[in-house]
Parts: C-alpha cells; sequence; structure tokens
C-alpha cells in the first residue's frame, strides 16, 4: 500500500474511537452540511455495511450528527452532539440498512429544512478521509481533502467554460473537475476543487451566470 501522508498511517486529529468510523463520519456530515449550505432542521440517515453493524458502539452516530452541527473531528463536543442537536432544533433519524454497497463504511444523509432538501452519499475510507459518491443522485468523486465548488446547472453550452473563466479572472486555479449528467439537455453538476477558499462574492458571480440554478462550496 503506498501512503501519500502521514495521516494516512496515524491518522486525524479526533474525538475517538475510531478514524474510520468516528472522524471519517464526522467529515461526512460536516460535508453535508457544507453543500446543503446552511443548518438542516432535519436528518435522515441511512447507514450501510460495518456502519450500520457498529454505528452506537463506535460513535459513528454522534459523530454524524456532530459534522451536521459543524463540529470538526477533534471538537469536543461531538460527545453531547445529540443533546446540541435537540437544542439547535435538528430531528435525526438512523436507519440501518441491508443493502451491499461498494464500500462497507457508506452513510446516505437525506437531510433538509423548509426551503429544501438534499442527499449525500459518503464513505469513510480510512484514515479519517472520507469520499462523496453522489449528491442527489448525481454520481461524482469528492475527497473533501481540498476546497471545492459544486455548480449546479442547465445542460447547455458553454456553462463549463464560463464558470471556468470566472474562476480565471479572480485567480483561482483548478487542481480537478468533473461534469456530470443524468440526462442529456436537462440538470448538470460541475465539481470543482481548487487551491484556495472560495470567497462569497466569487459564488456569487458565478450564480448569476446564465442556466446556472445552485452554487455551493466546500471550505478546507
Amino acid at each position: 500500500m503506498k501512503f501519500t501522508s502521514v495521516f494516512d498511517i496515524i491518522g486525524p486529529v479526533m474525538i475517538g474511537p475510531s478514524s474510520s468510523h468516528t472522524a471519517g463520519a464526522a467529515r461526512i456530515g460536516r460535508v453535508a452540511r457544507d453543500l446543503f449550505g446552511r443548518q438542516p432542521k432535519w436528518a435522515k440517515i441511512h447507514l450501510y455495511g460495518s456502519f450500520a453493524e457498529t454505528y452506537r458502539g463506535h460513535g459513528t452516530d454522534v459523530a454524524l450528527i456532530g459534522g451536521l452541527l459543524n463540529y470538526d473531528t477533534f471538537d469536543e463536543r461531538i460527545k453531547t452532539a445529540f443533546a446540541d442537536a435537540e437544542k439547535a432544533g435538528l430531528a435525526f433519524e438512523f436507519i440501518p440498512e441491508t443493502a451491499n454497497t461498494e464500500h462497507p463504511n457508506t452513510a446516505r444523509l437525506v437531510i433538509g429544512d423548509d426551503e429544501g432538501e438534499m442527499s449525500v452519499v459518503g464513505i469513510s475510507i480510512g484514515g479519517g478521509k472520507i469520499e462523496v459518491s453522489e449528491v442527489n443522485g448525481f454520481k461524482l468523486r469528492l475527497t473533501g481533502g481540498m476546497p471545492a465548488i459544486l455548480v449546479v446547472h442547465d445542460d447547455r453550452a458553454g456553462c463549463i467554460a464560463n464558470v471556468a473563466n470566472c474562476l480565471a479572472m479572480h485567480d483561482v486555479n483548478i487542481g480537478h473537475m468533473e461534469v456530470s449528467r443524468i440526462e442529456r439537455g436537462l440538470t448538470a453538476l460541475m465539481v470543482i476543487e481548487v487551491d484556495q477558499n472560495i470567497e462569497d462574492k466569487i459564488l456569487q458571480q458565478i450564480s448569476l451566470i446564465p442556466y446556472i440554478t445552485k452554487v455551493s462550496k466546500i471550505n478546507n
């Protein structure tokens, strides 16, 4: 096995007991919250594989809720996440599933409020690292290890170029980019990982580009 970081071996600074089941779960919850763009009012969390089997004993449940409350992996408040969620008005439900998934540490978070909802599938791949493999039905690969923006848009010519040009105007370098669509000519999704956190004013400019319907970001 090839290690690219010392954290692949010793894991992140975190509230235990497990980097995969606790730190990874907290990061999945926090990324889902970032993509949603605000504090959700409710969450239905579907757990698969070893997450479904051991989520109570390994603290996966409190870590996921802590992430949805914007707690980082090392935040002591993860231990009181259930009580904190009640105070914050966040209702939640855990649903263990029996279906097979590509990775044993998989969670599907369906979160929402009065304005809308979002579905995010995250997997904990070890050492506290995660990947987001699906957002609202769009297949993608998002590590959460770099700042990123997600751009929902109509599947029209020029959208990708216009977004890339806007980032270039602000000297934002693209590290990785992928585009997916569920059906030709309908809705598409850009996932763009960049080298620095994106300022809100840049997101606002991107949101004004024709055919762009929603923009969200993940800071690092």
